[in-house]
C-alpha cells in the first residue's frame, strides 16, 4: 500500500473495509453514519495498531480528498472520452467561453485561469489550434502578447457538451444530499483558501 493514501488503488479495486469493525482514529464516518466503510479506514486502522502513538487523522482527511478527486476525474474523463475530447481540452474551451463576450484571453490570463504552466498551456493550445477549436494570434496593440480566441467550432463543442458534463457530475455526486453538498463545498472552499488558492483579481 502507498501510505500517502492518495495513490492507493483509488479506482474501484481499493482495499476493503477495516475488518476489525473499529475506527480508532475517530475518522471515516460515511453518509450512512457508520464507520469503517471505506478503504482509508482500513489503512488508518493498520496505522493505529502499528503506531498508536501517532495521530494519523490528518492522513485520513488528505487521503480521502485525493482519492475522491481521482475517482471524480476518472468519471469525468470517461464522459469526455465518449466525445473524443480530453477533460483538459474542455477546460480550456470552457474557460474561454465563460471569461468574456469575445471568448478571448491572452496566454498569461488563460494559464492562470486554467492553473497550468505557460509551457504546458503552449502545448495544449497547439493541439486545440490543430483541431480548429481555438485561434491564436499576436495582439495588434502589443506584439509581445499572444491572444487565444474560441472559434465557432470551439463554441459549438462547449454548447454541445456542457449540459451532459453537468449531468455527469450530478450523477457522480448522487451519493450526497443537497445539505451534504453544501456543507462539503463550504469546507473545501475553506481548505482551499487556507492553502492559498484564492480568487484572482
Amino acid at each position: 500500500m502507498n501510505d500517502t493514501l492518495a495513490n492507493d488503488t483509488a479506482g474501484g479495486d481499493a482495499a476493503g473495509p477495516d475488518i476489525t469493525g473499529t475506527n480508532p482514529t475517530g475518522t471515516g464516518t460515511t453518509g450512512t453514519g457508520t464507520a469503517g466503510d471505506d478503504a482509508v479506514d482500513q489503512i488508518l486502522g493498520q496505522w493505529a495498531r502499528a503506531r498508536p502513538d501517532v495521530d494519523c487523522s490528518a492522513m485520513g482527511v488528505a487521503g480521502r480528498i485525493s482519492r475522491a478527486s481521482r475517482l471524480l476525474e476518472k468519471g469525468i474523463k470517461k464522459y469526455f472520452s465518449g466525445h473524443d475530447l480530453e477533460p483538459w481540452e474542455f477546460d480550456v474551451l470552457a474557460t474561454l467561453f465563460r471569461s468574456n463576450p469575445d471568448h478571448r484571453l491572452c496566454m498569461s490570463e488563460l494559464a492562470t485561469a486554467a492553473m497550468v504552466s505557460s509551457a504546458a498551456l503552449t502545448n495544449r493550445v497547439d493541439r486545440l489550434v490543430a483541431k480548429r477549436l481555438v485561434h491564436r494570434e499576436v495582439s495588434p496593440s502589443n506584439r509581445r502578447m499572444v491572444l487565444i480566441t474560441l472559434t465557432d467550432e470551439g463554441r459549438a463543442v462547449v454548447d454541445a457538451l456542457l449540459e451532459g458534463h453537468v449531468a455527469n457530475e450530478e450523477r457522480l455526486l448522487s451519493g450526497l444530499t443537497d445539505d451534504d453538498r453544501a456543507q462539503l463545498s463550504g469546507l473545501l472552499c475553506k481548505l482551499l483558501t487556507s492553502l492559498g488558492d484564492v480568487r484572482s483579481r
